[in-house]
Order: C-alpha cells, then sequence, then structure tokens
C-alpha cells in the first residue's frame, strides 16, 4: 500500500508519527480541506504531468491552477497530465493520495510559489484519507524537491 511506503520515507527522518489518518476521504482538495479543518488553498496538491521520459510532479496550493504558457516556457513541453492508471504506475500513488513522498527516485518534484504564501500546508501521504502538516522549508526537503518554479495561475 502507498500510505506504507510514504510512512517508510518518514521513517528515516523520524516524522511517521506525524502522519494524520482520519475517517473521511481526502481525496480532493475541497475534501481534504474538510477532513483537516483548513481553508482548501493550504492543501498542498500534487499534479503529474508527462514528459518523454516518464513524468514530473508539481506541488501546488489546492487553489492553484496550471497556466499552460508558464509550464511549457519552464519545461519546454506541453503541461499533459497523466492518466490514473499512468500515475499508479509511474508514482506508486492512486490519485486521491498522489504526493511527493515515498515515490521512485527518478521522478523529478517541484513546489510551485503558490504554497510560500502559507506558514505550513497539507500535502497527501499516499492515500485518499492521510496528510501531512509541513512548512514550505519541509516538503522542499523530504521531497527532494529541484527547485520552486512559478508555473501556477488563479491564486494571487
Amino acid at each position: 500500500m502507498a500510505i506504507e511506503l510514504v510512512k517508510e520515507h518518514f521513517k528515516k527522518y523520524g516524522l511517521d508519527h506525524k502522519i494524520l489518518e482520519y475517517d473521511a476521504s481526502s481525496a480532493t482538495v475541497e475534501l481534504a480541506a474538510n477532513a483537516l479543518g483548513v481553508k482548501p488553498e493550504r492543501i498542498a496538491k500534487t499534479l503529474a504531468f508527462k514528459r518523454d521520459q516518464g513524468c514530473i510532479l508539481i506541488v501546488a496550493a489546492g487553489d492553484a491552477k496550471i497556466d499552460n504558457a508558464k509550464f511549457k516556457h519552464k519545461f519546454g513541453i506541453k503541461a499533459r497530465m497523466l492518466s490514473p492508471d499512468e500515475v499508479l504506475n509511474q508514482v506508486g500513488h492512486a490519485i486521491g493520495g498522489v504526493c511527493p513522498f515515498g515515490i521512485p527516485e527518478n521522478i523529478p518534484v517541484f513546489l510551485d510559489e503558490s504554497l510560500k504564501r502559507f506558514e505550513t500546508v497539507f500535502p497527501a501521504c499516499g492515500s485518499s484519507n492521510s496528510a501531512i502538516e509541513l512548512s514550505c522549508e519541509e516538503v522542499y526537503i523530504y521531497s527532494n524537491a529541484q527547485e520552486w518554479v512559478d508555473v501556477c495561475k488563479g491564486w494571487q
């Protein structure tokens, strides 16, 4: 199960106890916000995009949307999301629990600037009923992110 991979990932840092699991589904930004009692924009959603070799992950604020022009300018490719089956096969997490933790090492992770306006955010932890509260710096460190990018719109 994907959440077990994420727990193992955070165990290396002594943080597996910080993973929150709850009865309610958190499969969408709105459901996660309701389950956690926070504003939807504080949910750190992880989006998977196709590239020639595999995929890349973008972690963005819950209210942000990918700006196709910014994405193409930054990565040199059109923003095409993976299908649910491709996400599961390539990332190892099913839609609703996709996160940048406990994933194959060859998947590059980028964090969008939309997250930086919050002291802490809540990314999923590999299942549709889990999350962890982390600072933006912690998300950057624990996801092994490559860099901060500006590829979203609708959040300013």
